[in-house]
């Protein structure tokens, strides 16, 4: 009897996994469609960005609204926002959980990290997964309060995303003081987590200032140095450009950080170190226009390198299609800044 029960549980727990997974396919196609991420937040970004430190669990588990928990450590990828399975990988874990759920034994309270009002998982994404599938409201867990410097303003995913979006901001200008000494300048990024690329962009100038001119160079130097020499020219090629326009709700530094990994992988793959007005130019040529646009761009490319090989690069001022063996000048000089 026990046995017949527990098959037609895992029986049942399949069908619901199916539905389950379809519905995470259809809100990744939706959200992809209207240019936004389905993913649940990380974490470690979010630790990361508030500098935070793991506090102490509490000893007793509460009822904690499924509502709001908004993200996870490690598996945030594995699941939609309304934790969703998108990888059928998952069905068997899935349905084992969903059945024990839906037996007289059930599960293990979750555990959880809490961030402000919200919560990420730190163990037990497929029970917290089950759980909002069949519509359960919350959900037990032992929880492990994070501590951070100042309080965490947000009562969902979104509120929490906005709210890092400003914090980053605030912090980067106050390690870099680029608000004091170029107070009509504009860093803000769309994303939060990718502020420390600014960062790392600033170290690296710094080394290669002191390398090139034999001495310990301080920070503000270095910061308003990377700034008039290496973000300056490339934001201006991009405002020059209008390339923006193709971008709507995106920012001119998440353009300049987008174009600095697009010049970065062309010099891995082709040995090419690309000055501010080709990046843009290259950049605009594959990755700018509208979703048709977008599908022409990536049709004649392929038709190019089908007929010229892979070194085949389009966009180039001039909308030159060139190699890289081919253009001398373009050989990167490999004793200066990489992002000049």
């Amino acid at each position: 009897m026990i046995e017949e029960l527990q098959s037609k549980n895992l029986i049942e727990a399949s069908e619901r996994f199916r539905r389950a997974h379809m519905q995470a396919l259809l809100q990744d196609w939706w959200a992809r469609l209207m240019g936004r991420s389905d993913d649940l937040l990380s974490y470690e970004e979010v630790r990361s960005i508030l500098q935070g430190r793991d506090g102490v669990t509490l000893p007793t588990p509460q009822d904690v609204p499924l509502d709001k928990i908004v993200g996870s450590v490690g598996r945030y990828r594995d699941f939609t926002q309304a934790f969703l399975p998108r990888n059928d990988a998952l069905r068997d874990r899935w349905r084992r959980v969903d059945a024990a759920m839906n037996s007289m034994t059930g599960v293990p309270p979750v555990e959880l990290y809490q961030v402000g009002e919200l919560y990420f998982v730190r163990d037990g994404n497929h029970r917290v997964s089950v759980a909002r599938t069949r519509g359960d409201k919350t959900i037990e867990a032992y929880v492990t309060p994070m501590d951070v410097p100042f309080p965490v303003e947000a009562d969902s995913a979104a509120e929490l995303s906005a709210w890092l979006t400003e914090a980053s901001h605030r912090l980067f200008l106050e390690r870099t003081h680029l608000a004091e000494y170029y107070p009509e300048a504009e860093f803000r990024l769309t994303e939060p987590g990718r502020y420390f690329q600014f960062d790392e962009q600033i170290e690296v100038h710094r080394w290669y200032m002191g390398e090139a001119e034999g001495r310990e160079i301080p920070n503000e130097e270095a910061v308003r140095s990377w700034y008039e020499n290496v973000y300056v020219p490339l934001t201006t090629e991009i405002r020059d450009s209008g390339l923006l326009r193709a971008f709507p709700g995106r920012t001119e530094a998440d353009l300049y950080l987008w174009i600095c990994q697009h010049r970065e992988e062309l010099r891995d793959l082709y040995h090419l170190d690309l000055d501010a007005r080709s990046a843009v130019s290259t950049f605009a040529s594959i990755y700018s226009g509208r979703r048709l646009s977008q599908a022409i761009k990536d049709a004649r490319l392929a038709l190019m390198r089908m007929a010229g090989g892979d070194n085949v690069i389009i966009g180039l001022p001039g909308d030159v299609a060139a190699a890289p063996e081919a253009s001398g000048e373009l050989v990167p000089a490999w004793s200066t800044d990489p992002w000049r």
